[in-house]
C-alpha cells in the first residue's frame, strides 16, 4: 500500500510557478481549465500542490506537442 502525501500551497505560490495573474487563475478555474482550489478556512484556499504540478506538466507537453 502506498500512502500519497499531499501537500496544499497557498495562491501566491500558485501564481510564482504558474507566471499568471490572480485573475486569470480565477478565469481558468471558472472555464474548467484549472485545478479547483481547497477551502481552508473561511475566507482562505490553497491547492494541491501535485494537482499544480500536473497541470504545468499538462500544459507543457500540449505546448510542444503543437509547436511540432
Amino acid at each position: 500500500m502506498t500512502i500519497k502525501k499531499e501537500t496544499l500551497i497557498r495562491m501566491q505560490d500558485v501564481l510564482k510557478r504558474t507566471g499568471f495573474c490572480r485573475a486569470w487563475i480565477y478565469r481558468l478555474i471558472h472555464q474548467k481549465r484549472f485545478p479547483e482550489p481547497v477551502k481552508i478556512g473561511e475566507r482562505a484556499i490553497a491547492f494541491v500542490e501535485s494537482e499544480i504540478d500536473e497541470w504545468i506538466e499538462y500544459t507543457i507537453n500540449v505546448s510542444r506537442n503543437r509547436i511540432a
